[in-house]
């Protein structure tokens, strides 16, 4: 009988020709992670470091020039070496550490305190239809609500002391947290509660390893704006209600340079308030967010 005809494709795959084998080897290319003098250590460290540094240094250098031309009495815009003169007695002197130690630790405190009790409002107002009816407009309320409006009250109820700095971070920070994490578990496919039941999940179960989980992007999302609404209640509070009792904080440094009319000790106050807060964000949360990210393969770790 005569044999079938095989296609020129045919043989050469047969034969061990560069078909072989070609689109595994495609698909294992997509996947290998590209090396060599793109992916070196210096031009890693120099595409981080390099972005941020240069523009500081042109900042610094517009600030420079606008004091030069004197387009502001001085008293008015200070020079960069008196507001770094300032910054750099702090240092000398050690007191730059009591400054970031009192209002570090209370913006610390304040937000895990208010991540204790956002949570659970959280998972409430996300979860029960009558509770968010009720109370997740007066949540999305209090977000808006400038948190420096609570300081008057909060002086006039507990005084001047920490209760009332804390009490101002709290109503801070709760709301962003809890409208974060509604938002993220508004997000997860509802697929996801139905198989973790069908596998036998309980309620605590389901919301531990298949709500949460599922969320956790966009609640990440609401902690880092919690705590920047954290940072900036507890800096408002500590500008305002001021105390020998309360310690002296970065807010309280600025404090002092508004009252002695010193606009160098005023910017340095500025900026060192400024440095914690970035500070805080590149540490702490882009580290997490990157990890999360990563995880659920949205993008690559920088």
């Amino acid at each position: 009988m005569p044999q079938p005809e095989t296609t020129d494709v045919e043989e050469r795959s047969a034969s061990g020709s560069p078909y072989e084998g070609s689109v595994e080897a495609g698909l294992d290319a997509l996947d290998t992670p590209i090396t060599g003098h793109q992916s070196s250590l210096l031009r890693r460290i120099a595409g981080r470091v390099l972005p941020p540094v240069g523009a500081v240094v042109l900042l610094v250098a517009i600030w420079q020039a606008l004091w030069a031309a004197a387009f502001w009495p001085e008293f008015k815009l200070p020079a960069p070496a008196d507001v770094w003169a300032q910054i750099w007695q702090l240092i000398v002197s050690g007191d730059i550490l009591e400054l970031f130690w009192v209002s570090v630790h209370r913006a610390v405190i304040g937000f895990a305190i208010s991540l204790l009790i956002a949570v659970p409002l959280g998972l409430a107002i996300a979860n029960i239809t009558v509770v968010r009816r009720g109370i997740g407009p007066l949540v999305s309320g209090l977000q808006s609500l400038p948190s420096v409006a609570w300081v008057p009250a909060a002086i006039l109820w507990f005084g001047l002391n920490d209760r009332a700095i804390y009490w101002v971070v709290l109503l801070g920070a709760v709301p962003s947290i809890a409208n974060g994490l509604v938002s993220g578990l508004d997000q997860v496919p509802p697929i996801l509660p139905r198989v973790g039941k069908a596998l036998g999940a309980g309620r605590w179960g389901g919301i531990r390893y298949i709500l949460l989980p599922a969320a956790l992007p966009g609640f990440l999302g609401g902690l880092k704006q919690g705590w920047a609404f954290s940072w900036r209640s507890l800096m408002a509070a500590e500008l305002i209600a001021t105390s020998p009792d309360l310690g002296e904080g970065l807010g309280q440094f600025l404090h002092n340079g508004m009252s002695l009319s010193d606009i160098s000790m005023v910017f340095a106050g500025i900026l060192l308030i400024f440095v914690v807060g970035v500070g805080i964000e590149l540490a702490v949360f882009r580290p997490l967010e990157n990890s999360v990210l990563k995880a659920r393969g949205l993008t690559r770790a920088s």
